[in-house]
């Protein structure tokens, strides 16, 4: 770091930025003073955070907005962004340089200068476009960004070779103090607002209920199947829209939600599937099969059914067959946020709008990128408040009896450490980690969330954190992390 002090006006000032008056006769004293003082903070290392413009196809989203960087840089970080990262999701660059970041032109040295690297997608999340940025990768070097390290364990394997640090956002634990840092939450808050818009764009009729001098219309009828943060979302926006909406989770302890948000709540006798931490528990194929011919009547009186189950690593269960379409009224439309992984609908086709009996099925993929602006806005504060537990006076402090730092660190000092990556990689547990992720071990790494050989746990959406305004349910600080053998409804 250059250091610069000169004298005007009788006062001394270093770096243009402080100012010291003093009289004349003082002023060679001052002068030594802040020499001095410029000798010593040479040696003050600044932490360099790079923000890189998003290469995954279709994605609009940036890492970092510019509303973030003057915190970032309160943190004792420089803040250096890739030209045009955010002018997809409507930040240019003069903003990032009013608030104090300096732009790079060339993405190579952007990447190989910063000590901390912020993206949205990376790693198995972009497979295909994000390899060469993961080539420019070193040692020690710090990956903060959504990389779906539960679909290919064995590729994060591969690049814990590269002995950087990896930190993959959809692992933050469950704990209220992680809220704030809780990527799909936000993401999950974006798709459920988002979908009912698709389905309304989409139906041929209007949600709301009309009284008009040509008749009375009738309003639609939205049956959304989850009713965790995009499920709440959906159902607030759809009643906002003026629908009758109704809603079923496998968990009864959902139902005072769901009503409060002034959905009807749908009840089936199927017993209990909540699991620990009050996350939806993976079940079985006859749970879903009775799942399924209960869903049947209620699926054939709905205009509109919108989708949110998804299990990380795994195939979405199917929750509506190709005989609840046919049941549902013409011009009924489906919507499924699970197309990624395969959809909760049978006749669903990932990225495309398909029409099958009359009903319209939309497999929307990265829906939250298509409202770019405030999807980045929650994404960057989910990421500052993560940075603010990593970054101690200009620099990094990787410190792994931090419950969500332990809890998201997939690669450290050439090895997987995640625990449940390493079980689906099939490789033997660390001898540092425990399996209780209530009582954080001291040497690291600090366990994530570990779950029951039997099922993966989810890394899509929660139910209690950032609902939509209308409700809350806060999660307490000392509950438990091990999601073991459940899987969480977007």
């Amino acid at each position: 770091m250059g250091t610069t002090w000169i004298t005007v006006c009788g006062c001394v000032q270093f770096n243009g930025a402080y100012s010291l008056p003093v009289r004349e006769s003082h002023r060679y004293h001052a002068i030594l003073i802040v020499a001095r003082l410029a000798y010593w903070l040479q040696d003050v290392c600044i932490v360099i955070i790079g923000v890189t413009k998003e290469n995954f196809e279709g994605e609009r989203r940036v890492a970092l907005v510019p509303a973030s960087v003057s915190a970032l840089k309160k943190l004792g970080a420089e803040v250096r962004v890739e030209a045009r990262a955010g002018e997809a999701s409507g930040f240019l660059d003069q903003s990032y340089i009013d608030a104090g970041a300096t732009i790079v032109t060339d993405r190579t040295d952007l990447i190989q200068s910063s000590d901390i690297l912020l993206q949205v997608r990376a790693a198995v999340a972009n497979p295909d476009a994000g390899k060469s940025d993961l080539a420019l990768l070193k040692e020690n070097q710090i990956l903060i960004a959504q990389c779906d390290p539960l679909s290919d364990p064995q590729k994060m394997l591969e690049l814990a070779a590269k002995k950087a640090d990896i930190f993959s956002l959809e692992l933050v634990p469950r704990i209220t103090r992680a809220q704030s840092m809780d990527v799909l939450s936000s993401m999950a808050t974006i798709a459920g607002y988002k979908a009912v818009l698709l389905a309304a764009s989409h139906s041929p009729q209007m949600f709301p209920m009309m009284m008009t001098a040509a008749g009375t219309l009738t309003p639609a009828r939205v049956f959304i199947l989850g009713a965790g943060v995009a499920g709440l979302q959906a159902i607030a926006t759809a009643k906002r829209l003026g629908a009758v909406v109704m809603a079923y989770d496998v968990r009864p302890a959902v139902k005072e939600q769901v009503e409060s948000l002034g959905a009807k709540f749908v009840e089936m006798d199927l017993g209990t599937a909540e699991g620990q931490g009050g996350y939806a528990r993976e079940m079985d194929e006859e749970f879903y099969r009775k799942q399924r011919e209960l869903m049947l009547e209620v699926i054939a009186e709905s205009d509109v059914v919108i989708t949110t189950a998804a299990i990380p690593g795994k195939k979405a269960p199917i929750l509506v067959t190709e005989e609840m379409v046919r049941a549902m009224p013409a011009g009924g439309v489906i919507v499924d946020l699970a197309a990624e992984r395969g959809g909760n609908c049978e006749l669903t086709k990932a990225g495309e709008v398909t029409e099958v009996h009359d009903v319209v099925i939309l497999g929307p993929l990265n829906i939250s990128s298509e409202i770019p602006r405030h999807a980045s806005q929650m994404y960057s504060n989910n990421v500052t408040t993560f940075l603010k537990s990593l970054i101690k006076d200009g620099q990094v402090n990787l410190d792994l009896t931090d419950e969500v730092l332990a809890g998201t660190l997939v690669t450290h000092q050439g090895e997987l450490r995640h625990p449940l990556c390493r079980q689906l990689a099939n490789l033997p547990e660390l001898v540092e980690s425990t399996a209780n992720a209530e009582t954080p071990a001291i040497t690291e790494p600090v366990p994530a969330p570990t779950p029951a050989p039997a099922a993966e746990a989810s890394a899509e959406n929660q139910v209690t954190q950032e609902t939509p305004p209308e409700s809350s349910n806060d999660t307490p600080e000392d509950s438990s992390s091990d999601d073991g053998d459940t899987y969480k409804l977007q």
